[in-house]
């Protein structure tokens, strides 16, 4: 282990520090009034491994406050934006607290109702890109773009992916992506994993429509939360996209960062061993982003890429990982925004909607594929799938 100290120490003196930022979940996120991270008191698990006061995610709320933006009052829900449950507030000492009801929530910001706001969303985004108005286009999408293609979602009982691990007796559903809980309990990942390595599922509709996208010359970039590769398998090149949460084609060490052949992770995985790194024989992960990692340095083309962007497309997300979540509030705001969702989320609960905003509510697929219809692109996509044999 001292070896291991010791390459670290050496990286650390040839290597200038550079601005870091970790996911984190929305919790975890609260800023106090002045713009300053507040204190936390950390529990075993919810360590805060350094204080960003001038990070980007806090430029980003500030600038939704200036906006305004409200991020104070949002409902704490999941990523899969289906169910709301117990999470864990690193600010009270690793306390459990459960999130507001379902009726709770209403009444704090009273929910938008798919008939008043979803007319005439898909049309008036149609029209503005056959019009030619809307030639960089940037994608958002979370776990709700691949419930289609068979992956389940982290929390429903009894299907969830969560579900698989109440064995493992985690002090929080989140823990199992917390780097620190991990370092002590890296079978709780490990039994995930097998669910989320890729391999298993197909791309749906919903990403052949990105990839259509990207085939007409629309597409600028897309950010996606998901870890399971499926938009790389359905053909949208590396260049326009952003795993932010990274994926399973690489591996390393979590420890000294050593790299880890893949495929060798894979195995011992898949077949319930723990791989080990030979330099310093921390446990080995695949190269997903951890609660407390730093983000991809791919992630930081956001700076470039929604400034520029002239349609902003949020698909299948619950908005509530940040820094990811206030990607959507960092483009103009006289550019279109175009939420494809079961719910409404973030700044899209806020009534009323900002004038360049359209919400477009229900089955996720059925939106897409009406939007598809509306733009004249159906038959290319089916034709698309077809050719790839879904």
């Amino acid at each position: 282990m001292s070896k291991s100290r010791h390459a670290l120490e050496k990286q650390a003196a040839t290597h200038p520090a550079v601005t870091r930022m970790t996911r984190s979940s929305a919790s975890q996120a609260r800023l106090t009034s002045s713009g300053q991270p507040q204190d936390s008191r950390p529990g075993q698990y919810g360590k805060q491994r350094r204080k960003h006061t001038d990070s980007a995610l806090a430029q980003d709320l500030s600038q939704m406050s200036v906006s305004g933006q409200d991020v104070s009052s949002q409902c704490p829900v999941f990523d899969d934006g289906n169910m709301r449950d117990t999470f864990r507030d690193s600010t009270q000492n690793d306390q459990p607290t459960t999130s507001p009801s379902v009726n709770e929530c209403h009444q704090a910001r009273p929910r938008i109702k798919s008939s008043s706001c979803s007319r005439g969303s898909l049309a008036s985004v149609a029209r503005l890109v056959k019009l030619g108005r809307c030639k960089n286009i940037v994608v958002v999408a979370g776990a709700g773009i691949s419930t289609p293609s068979g992956i389940p979602d982290f929390r429903t009982p009894g299907t969830g992916l969560y579900s698989n691990l109440e064995r493992y007796n985690l002090p929080y559903p989140e823990a199992v992506f917390n780097i620190d809980y991990f370092s002590d309990h890296p079978q709780a990942f490990f039994s995930l994993a097998k669910e989320l390595y890729p391999g298993s599922h197909r791309p749906n509709y919903i990403h052949y429509f990105i990839r259509t996208l990207h085939h007409k010359g629309l597409l600028l970039r897309v950010y996606t939360q998901n870890i399971d590769g499926l938009e790389k398998m359905c053909g949208i090149p590396d260049d326009k996209l952003v795993e932010a949460h990274g994926n399973f084609a690489t591996a390393s060490c979590h420890l000294c960062y050593t790299p880890y052949p893949a495929e060798d992770a894979k195995v011992a995985i898949m077949s319930g061993n723990v791989p080990t790194c030979s330099f310093c024989a921390g446990t080995v992960k695949p190269d997903v982003v951890f609660f407390g990692e730093d983000l991809p340095q791919k992630y930081f083309l956001h700076s470039e890429d929604f400034p520029k962007a002239d349609l902003l497309i949020i698909m299948g997300t619950s908005l509530q990982i940040e820094p990811f979540a206030s990607l959507v509030n960092t483009v103009r705001s006289s550019v279109p925004r175009l939420l494809l969702n079961r719910h409404t989320v973030g700044p899209f609960e806020k009534t009323p909607l900002r004038r360049a905003d359209h919400v477009e509510l229900g089955d996720l697929v059925d939106s897409v594929q009406r939007l598809a219809q509306i733009l004249g692109w159906s038959a290319e996509i089916e034709d698309l799938m077809r050719s790839q044999g879904d």
